[in-house]
């Protein structure tokens, strides 16, 4: 498929979110190994990349800034300290895990999504880390051991509802994502009802790996997350390595 009709099928599929079809290219036999290791070209995640950066740049970054000026809100971020580490690998698994692997798979909300907050709240830490892997360890297991130590499929009753309940669940996935980034900011005074405006960016780079994960494969949508939050980093390190004067001015 060209990248436009990807992008078709993103804004049809944030109006009636749903589970199928898939787009082209995956083989139904090698459904496990390509939901994690998808055959997507690095071309494509940029292009994605490059939208989401040019729309907040251009369109909900402005409101973002604007809300945070008026509530007197400031961004934690320590640009003489960037964490690398955390936006790169930490947060690209860690919140695909929590927030979109069980679109898929919900058969395992119960206990992904208890360990997948644990593991956020204890950070990228050795025991953030073996927690991480652990829960990477069962969610694999089952398909690197064999079939017979699958887990249990759901019920078709509540298979079929949660198919029903599938366009609430992928906009309250992608609300709470955004939500949980008002922590990036120190918000003083702010009133709440411009909080939303603040996570705004964090909303639509939700839809669009909700919308990634559901149609790829989980293991695009931690690809294209840590290629988003790799973007601007970059472009900060940049600034501090050739123009210093310009970042201390900030």
């Amino acid at each position: 498929m060209r990248f436009r009709d990807e992008l078709r099928d993103f804004f049809r599929f944030i109006v009636r979110p749903r589970l199928g079809p898939r787009l082209p290219g995956r083989h139904a036999t090698r459904g496990w190994w390509e939901d994690w290791f998808p055959a997507l070209s690095v071309g494509r995640l940029l292009k994605w990349a490059l939208f989401l950066w040019s729309i907040n740049l251009v369109f909900l970054g402005p409101i973002a800034v604007a809300a945070a000026t008026a509530g007197g809100a400031t961004h934690r971020l320590n640009i003489h300290d960037i964490p690398w580490m955390a936006a790169l690998l930490w947060a690209p698994i860690v919140e695909e895990l929590l927030f979109r692997y069980s679109m898929r798979r919900p058969g395992g909300l119960w206990w992904l999504v208890p360990a997948a907050v644990a593991a956020l709240l204890m950070g990228p830490g050795w025991s953030g880390a073996l927690l991480v892997a652990a829960i990477l360890l069962i969610c694999w297991l089952p398909h690197l051991v064999g079939p017979s130590c699958a887990s249990r499929p759901l019920p078709w009753r509540y298979r079929l509802a949660f198919r029903r309940a599938f366009p609430w669940v992928f906009h309250a996935a992608s609300l709470l994502f955004a939500a949980v980034h008002l922590y990036n900011f120190q918000l003083h005074n702010t009133p709440w009802w411009l909080l939303p405006l603040l996570v705004l960016p964090q909303w639509l780079t939700g839809l669009v790996l909700g919308w990634l994960r559901v149609k790829r494969g989980i293991g695009a949508s931690m690809l294209l997350h840590g290629i988003f939050n790799g973007g601007p980093l970059v472009v900060v390190w940049m600034l501090m390595q050739w123009a210093p004067d310009m970042v201390n001015a900030l």
